[in-house]
């Protein structure tokens, strides 16, 4: 299972009207630290399938949505849950960081 690629387009059916949670990778092609954790990102996809949405996107090509939960650094991982922020990471983190967030939000849901 790979990342889903989420843009202005399909950012409110994807993520905002989830049933699943969503954890979503603000990146750009450019950020050295994004492609440094887009294995992870890819990795936690294929793990969480069924569990938990795993989404990308590319902050140039999508400046409004970015803006809209003041992404001021990428990386930036946000984990959505029922349409709202219900946590995040900024900047490249240890896969276990990552796992211990998605763990948390998974047991709230």
């Amino acid at each position: 299972m790979k990342p889903i690629v989420v843009s202005s387009q399909n950012f409110e059916s994807e993520v905002m009207k989830s049933n699943l949670p969503v954890l979503v990778d603000f990146w750009a092609s450019w950020c050295a630290p994004c492609r440094m954790i887009a294995p992870i990102v890819e990795e936690l996809a294929g793990e969480y399938d069924g569990k938990l949405k795993v989404a990308k996107l590319d902050v140039d090509a999508n400046r409004e949505i970015a803006m809209t939960y003041g992404i001021m650094s990428i990386p930036t991982l946000l984990i959505f849950n029922n349409g709202r922020v219900a946590d995040q990471l900024v900047g490249a983190v240890p896969k276990s960081t990552l796992v211990d967030k998605i763990s948390r939000v998974l047991e709230r849901n």
